[in-house]
């Protein structure tokens, strides 16, 4: 059976044995096509996820591979480059290195929510509005995200590369499925959810109008897909841990208020404190009827504060 693959990179090369050679010993890839037989011009090749065409004589740049470090047994650790025989460069590097949170000294950020030039258009027409501009020097992201149509969302399997991240529903509902905690579930408004890092998750559906407040850490983080893995998966481990951290499913109307450390107010915990081991606190607070003014303070490195109804001052 001919085993040509049907999408290849091609790299021109002058010595075919030569740099086939590299490609097969250095790099560990495996060859799947040579010919002519008599004088061989052309090799395909595959690995780490690619398919390559090495042509004697092609007219083509040598180009570029960015490959993993375990790409190649006779790389020195620390090595992150080698030249190829036909000048390609082959570049070692960790593709997601484990998220890491800067550290930096906090500063006051106040947004107003009736300043409509903070809003963007983002993918798929979803609204962004920045909540946190300057991010802290990349310590944080806070997102205040609109989704005015309802309806299926086209979403795939992914998980993203963060120390913390966690979605509030603010207005609306959106549906959804997430790694080892059973079938899909609808996050109604006042409902969260702590997305521990890595976690595999899709968003299924979402109401019109749909409202959330997602705050994440480090501002910066990748978000990669898994093509492998169907959801949901089958079962239920509430207690596995990701990275550290539990999943968390706070649904508000199952919830208990709590007096608060301020006189005249209420609480409710998340629980986001301990299935994160203290990385993050969620609470929501409310005032109860009759309160009165009352100075508080926090020995975080950091307080995000988002006013869900009325107003404080």
């Amino acid at each position: 059976m001919h085993t040509t693959k049907l999408a290849a990179v091609v790299l021109p090369c002058e010595n075919l044995d030569e740099t086939l050679d590299f490609f097969l010993n250095e790099l560990m890839f495996r060859i799947d096509v040579i010919y002519p037989a008599d004088s061989p011009s052309v090799a395909e090749i595959s690995g780490h996820g690619l398919h390559l065409r090495l042509e004697r004589g092609a007219k083509s740049d040598p180009g570029t591979l960015r490959l993993s470090p375990k790409a190649s047994l006779a790389v020195a650790a620390g090595v992150e480059e080698i030249v190829a025989p036909n000048g390609t460069r082959i570049q070692f590097f960790n593709a997601y290195p484990p998220a890491h949170t800067p550290s930096s000294k906090a500063t006051f950020v106040h947004t107003k929510a009736d300043n409509p030039a903070v809003w963007n258009v983002g993918r798929a027409g979803m609204r962004y509005r920045d909540l946190i501009p300057g991010r802290q020097d990349g310590r944080i992201i806070a997102s205040h995200i609109q989704i005015p149509y309802g309806g299926p969302v086209p979403d795939y399997v992914h998980y993203h590369h963060v120390t913390f991240q966690m979605i509030y529903c603010y207005k609306g509902w959106v549906k959804l499925v997430y790694e080892d905690q059973g079938e899909p579930f609808v996050l109604h408004e006042g409902d969260c959810v702590l997305q521990p890092p890595e976690i595999r998750h899709r968003v299924l559906e979402n109401s019109p109008g749909l409202e959330v407040i997602e705050v994440g850490c480090p501002a910066e983080h990748a978000t990669c897909a898994d093509h492998n893995l169907t959801l949901p998966t089958g079962t239920v481990q509430e207690d596995r841990r990701f990275q550290g951290q539990t999943f968390v499913r706070h649904v508000a109307a199952e919830a208990n208020w709590l007096p608060w450390k301020s006189e005249g107010y209420e609480v409710r915990d998340t629980g986001i404190q301990k299935a994160t081991e203290g990385v993050a606190t969620a609470l929501v607070v409310r005032g109860r009827k009759g309160m009165t003014a009352s100075l508080t303070n926090h020995e975080a490195e950091l307080a995000f504060y988002f006013v869900l109804q009325g107003e404080a001052e």
